[in-house]
């Protein structure tokens, strides 16, 4: 059946996160609002995910204020952010209570939609998150995370919208974090789901294999309702398939998106110049631009993967590369085939470099393998290995129950204990989520100083100057 098919744009979010570590800032974005909100999106995904901790770790900037800021710039068009579930955008699991008056702020300060997802696919981890979109009147799009494993069949995806849409799912999204779908296979699982679901389905891929524009074409021809892609100067590779290139295939069929290209070229041509600034930072590294078929054997989403290089890269370890990426699936199939996707690809891809770097696997087991395999993230899909288990948690007992019943309310202690800080209610989530990282932002949001990082190309300058003994040019650098 003829249907529109609709966009969302993730430039503003997952493209330069799973291109450039998340290092786009939000006077690179502002500029190139205006033209993005007449461009005709269904919608802009433009925060959450790694956007939160990159504003106050690395870019000394509020991210409650960057999402003011679009929500000011961009009146006529819905804004997306994307949610872990109990776990919030931390690492670790939260309290009902917080998880409620997040999604509550989110959703004052500008969020339309939220896209919930737990990296287990553990239904239990989503249904605060989605009761709170639902009380507060934002549209609940409930995630599920694709991977491939002898766990996770079409039947397994199929049942777990059906579940989705029980729990009040607004609209669902298959989230292909990993580039792992297939063509043929994204065809028969969209025409499966929409023969079983009544609500929309949106798909998420990213171009790391060179196969997300495929995807995306099989599964508009499927029915599918909405797609995601980013525009071309941070789309493919790591990141999603470009825009332009999908709008210019369905001009004028049965599928066209009513876009128009000459708006989406004047957007792409500001976004250049952003890409070109990541570059010349050391941040866009060209290594996620190609097409790496790895990632249909190795299972490494975009993010994931320039975090590896990243983490070896200051280990002075890049050339163990190849022998990582082949002990990840090792590592994965040991914890029962957790999708790889923020919390779990860090987690298995951290214990995967500690296996290669160590020598000896599990010889040093991360406090968060630790809880994985504990039950403290959820259900996870298959059999675990029983011997890694002992390994890593000894004789303790394995969790059954819902994470966060064991969790008492968080959201008064945390106001207690940053009560000098707080200019706004919103500063206690910031706080809540990444204590450290928050403190140290708030302390230099009183004292003026500027605490943005250093970019590795310009501090890889300094130290050669350095070796080469032009102190001068140290000492002015310094002052950036």
């Amino acid at each position: 059946m003829a249907h529109k098919v609709l966009i969302t744009d993730t430039i503003l979010r997952d493209a330069h996160q799973s291109q450039a570590a998340t290092r786009m800032r939000t006077e690179e974005m502002l500029p190139a609002c205006g033209i993005l909100d007449k461009a005709g999106y269904f919608a802009l995904e433009v925060w959450g995910g790694a956007t939160f901790d990159s504003c106050l770790r690395f870019l000394n900037e509020d991210p409650w204020e960057r999402l003011r800021a679009l929500r000011k710039a961009l009146p006529n068009t819905k804004l997306m952010m994307l949610l872990r579930g109990q776990n919030i955008l931390g690492y670790r699991h939260y309290p009902d209570d917080v998880v409620d008056a997040f999604v509550k702020a989110a959703l004052k300060n500008g969020i339309d939609i939220i896209r919930v997802f737990d990296a287990l696919n553990d239904t239990r981890n989503m249904e605060a998150a989605v009761r709170a979109i639902k009380k507060y009147g934002g549209h609940a799009q409930i995630a599920m995370s694709y991977t491939t494993s002898p766990v996770h069949t079409r039947e397994y995806f199929v049942n777990l919208a059906k579940e989705f849409e029980q729990m009040g799912a607004d609209s669902i999204c298959i989230k292909d974090m990993a580039n792992l779908l297939l063509p043929y296979e994204t065809y028969e699982l969209v025409k499966a789901m929409k023969a079983a679901v009544s609500v929309p389905i949106e798909l998420h891929t990213h171009n790391t294999s060179g196969t997300g524009e495929l995807v995306l074409l099989k599964a508009i021809e499927a029915g599918v309702d909405i797609v995601d892609t980013a525009l071309s100067p941070l789309g493919n590779g790591t990141a999603q398939p470009a825009t332009e290139p999908l709008v210019a295939t369905l001009y004028d069929t049965e599928y066209d998106t009513g876009m128009d290209l000459t708006v989406l070229n004047q957007a792409a041509v500001h976004f250049r110049k952003v890409a070109q600034r990541l570059q010349d930072d050391g941040y866009l590294d060209p290594k996620v631009l190609k097409v790496d078929i790895n990632t249909l054997m190795y299972q490494i989403p975009g993010g994931m993967l320039s975090n590896l290089i990243s983490q070896l890269k200051q280990m002075g370890a890049e050339e163990k590369l190849t022998d990582v990426l082949q002990e990840v699936p090792r590592v994965r199939k040991d914890f029962g085939y957790p999708p790889l996707v923020t919390p779990t690809s860090q987690i298995v891809g951290t214990q995967a470099v500690m296996n290669v770097m160590y020598g000896e696997r599990y010889k040093n087991v991360t406090k968060e393998s630790r809880g994985l395999m504990r039950g403290e993230y959820g259900r996870l899909p298959g059999k675990v290995n029983e011997e890694v288990r002992k390994k890593c948690i000894g004789d303790e007992p394995v969790m059954t129950a819902r994470p966060a019943d064991f969790l008492e309310p968080e959201m008064e202690k945390f106001r207690q204990e940053i009560k000098q800080y707080i200019r706004q209610d919103e500063d206690v989530l910031s706080y809540a989520l990444f204590p450290q990282v928050a403190t140290r932002f708030f302390e230099a949001r009183e004292s003026g100083e500027d605490i943005r990082e250093v970019p590795p190309a310009k501090a890889k300058a300094a130290q050669e100057n350095v070796v080469s003994g032009d102190i001068k040019y140290v000492i002015d650098f310094k002052r950036i």
